[in-house]
């Protein structure tokens, strides 16, 4: 990682606390449950991740930097099985490691529950549903441009970036990626396990941490509600463009279809002939200027698609990632961590019950045995829960790195309007001249159109 972030390297499992299951049907702790004394932490093995110089709590990245890890492509190979899509396969190629490997959806799944096993304390990017019944072409390419998305945030991610997962996710070539991402997934513990500073994480962290984690929730939450809403607009400007794309094409074809018309004329109207010969042979050709139009406008609107919505999914996906984090932190480690105290409080009583009703010595040793079994459970537990949130201080701040990303998304925006105008309009200026023979006066010179109301006054 650059600068003071913290070097996650995967190594051997270290033999840290395991995290024992706390009893599912205890209930939360009541507001007396004393606090046990649990002994300081011993400092982890030496063979464990080495601790950077400087504060390792702090993100020294920028957005360029972050983008420049890796860029990941995802593109779609179908398998055509008789009239209907069978099974779809994916050419996902690594710019960092050089790499083409080919990789089914139940891949990407398997090595997004590797992710959330091993970094459980880290934004992991949900992946798009998977669609039980058949899958329009639509479904599909949606979901490739979500997978896109997903790998990219996780090959650009500090931690995950230097990890061998995803390494091997993106590079190898094998047979049966799905067991070897598993197999090396179940020789090394988690983050916590692995990572030097776990067992210090407090020392890192601001005395207002919490204060810190409730503002920080809500900011992101009120910048996830406001992109969600740019990012609906944004696709409503693409589809109107795609739409006006579409009525561009149907009028220039009208227009060619009546100056193909070949309807005799009435007697009637032969005076007036060659005015509707002019006319006709003017609009047959408008055909080839409105499919041009069709063209620009269908092209401005795949434009802000890639440029201008994706950048911003992308950015959901991120900000969204953040808000399970912040769910996962409450409703995982913290609430086993309540748990674990309130299991603790429970044993206690057992205890000096035991000692008033004088109990069998080997009684009383196994409860005190359970006990101190129990104040090592609620130690890993209280240090999972700071090294829980030393992880979202560090992930906090990976969202605002992402931040500029927004100067990006309107900078793509604006510059697809000016050129997408820029271009519709001179195309419009080719037309104009060729039009001048549906406005020609009575002795055929050419004269400029006039507003409706001006040949409709009764006088």
């Amino acid at each position: 990682m650059t600068g003071g972030a913290m070097d996650l390297l995967p190594a051997a499992p270290a033999a840290a606390a395991a995290e024992p299951e706390a009893d599912e049907e205890a209930d939360p702790p009541a507001a007396d449950s004393p606090a046990p004394q649990v002994s300081e932490p011993r400092a982890p093995a030496s063979s464990r991740m080495q601790m950077p110089p400087g504060n390792p709590l702090l993100l020294s990245l920028t957005l360029q930097e972050l983008l420049a890890r890796d860029a990941v492509q995802v593109e779609l190979i179908p398998e055509k099985k008789g009239l209907f899509l069978k099974h779809v396969e994916y050419e996902v190629s690594s710019q960092r490691f050089k790499s083409c490997v080919y990789r089914r959806y139940n891949d990407f799944v398997v090595f997004h529950e590797m992710l959330l096993q091993k970094f459980p304390y880290r934004m992991v990017p949900a992946l798009p549903p998977k669609r039980m019944l058949g899958a329009d072409r639509e479904f599909i390419e949606a979901r490739r441009r979500a997978l896109k998305r997903f790998i990219n945030l996780v090959a650009r991610h500090p931690p995950f970036s230097e990890d061998v997962v995803l390494k091997l996710f993106l590079s190898f070539s094998g047979p049966d990626v799905q067991n070897k991402l598993k197999e090396c997934a179940q020789c090394v513990g988690d983050e916590f396990m692995n990572c030097k500073l776990a067992a210090r994480a407090k020392d890192f962290l601001p005395a207002d941490i919490q204060t810190q984690f409730a503002i920080s929730r809500e900011l992101i939450r009120n910048i996830y509600n406001s992109f969600h809403k740019l990012r609906d607009r944004a696709e409503r400007m693409v589809s109107r463009a795609i739409d006006n794309a579409a009525d561009l094409l149907i009028f220039g074809k009208e227009l060619s279809a009546l100056g193909s018309d070949t309807t005799p004329l009435p007697s009637w109207a032969t005076l007036n002939s060659g005015t509707w010969g002019s006319l006709k042979q003017a609009l047959k050709g408008l055909s080839v200027e409105f499919a041009l139009l069709a063209d620009k406008a269908a092209q401005q609107g795949k434009q802000e698609e890639n440029d201008v919505v994706e950048k911003l999914n992308l950015f959901l996906d991120l900000l969204q990632s953040y808000k399970d984090l912040c769910e996962r932190h409450e409703k995982g480690v913290l609430h086993k961590h309540q748990r674990a105290l309130h299991k603790y409080s429970l044993m206690k009583r057992q205890l000096t019950s035991a000692a008033v009703q004088n109990r069998e010595p080997e009684s009383v040793e196994q409860l005190e045995s359970r006990i101190v079994e129990q104040e090592n459970v609620i130690q890993t537990m209280e240090l999972r829960n700071y090294f829980s949130l030393y992880c979202l201080h560090q992930e906090t701040q990976l969202v605002h790195v992402y931040l500029p990303l927004t100067s990006h998304i309107l900078g793509a925006f604006v510059t697809s309007q000016i050129q997408g105008h820029k271009e519709m309009s001179k195309v419009w200026n080719d037309l104009q001249p060729k039009l001048q023979c549906l406005f020609a006066g009575p002795h055929g010179a050419p004269s400029p159109p006039r507003s409706p109301q001006d040949g409709l006054s009764p006088h």
